[in-house]
């Protein structure tokens, strides 16, 4: 019987994200425009460079947000404004909880440190399926779509590509896992919801074909 691995990414797979509403929130707790805002830190790349560990702590991540948009953002402000912009899939919850019964599941997700911190106050739900199992792009040293961001989540656990399933909103990502022969499964929005009922068919299909459950 296979050990078997589950890989979440978090935004609009567990979580609703809209950018649109935490820009506004940021703008409002720095003082900076939204256009300034996001010129300077997310088109400039630094959003980018942050994910791919560029400020290895919470604080470097302030620091550095702060000295290039000029602002006096705090941890506090930070997780209000990310707060302001996620609503959660309950369906998505509930297949992660399923996963978590069938095999070990992790978070794989494009994000810098500051939100693998304040992930236990973001989503307590999630953090508390997940334990340890935070992985972020600024852990791992790489972005999802590459090839080395998933080789290396798959050596911390010590798990084989073909004893894992990977769960994202985008199909780039997707394939992504694909060619490192993962499986994987994508979310997206159908009827006003999401094919969440497909993904629990997908979790117990692949638990059965790898001997589990």
């Amino acid at each position: 019987m296979a050990a078997l691995l589950f890989l979440f990414d978090f935004d609009k797979t567990l979580y609703a994200y809209d950018f649109r509403r935490r820009l506004p929130k940021l703008a409002e707790l720095t003082g900076i425009s939204q256009y300034a805002l996001a010129k300077r830190w997310w088109e400039e790349g630094f959003e980018a460079a942050a994910e791919a560990g560029e400020y290895p702590s919470t604080e470097e991540y302030l620091a550095a947000f702060n000295e290039v948009t000029g602002g006096r953002l705090t941890a506090d402000g930070w997780r209000e404004a990310r707060r302001a912009a996620m609503t959660p899939i309950p369906e998505s919850i509930a297949a992660l909880r399923r996963a978590a019964e069938l095999g070990t599941v992790s978070l794989l997700s494009n994000n810098p440190i500051i939100f693998r911190d304040s992930l236990p106050e973001l989503a307590p739900e999630v953090a508390g399926l997940l334990g340890e199992n935070d992985l972020v792009s600024a852990v791992l040293g790489a972005r999802k779509p590459e090839a080395r961001i998933y080789t290396r989540a798959l050596s911390r656990y010590g798990i084989a590509p073909e004893d894992t399933m990977f769960v994202d909103d985008s199909g780039a990502n997707v394939r992504g896992a694909a060619e490192v022969g993962i499986t994987g499964f994508q979310l997206f929005e159908v009827d006003g919801g999401y094919n969440t009922g497909a993904l629990v068919e997908a979790i117990e299909a692949f638990a059965v074909e790898r001997g589990v459950g």
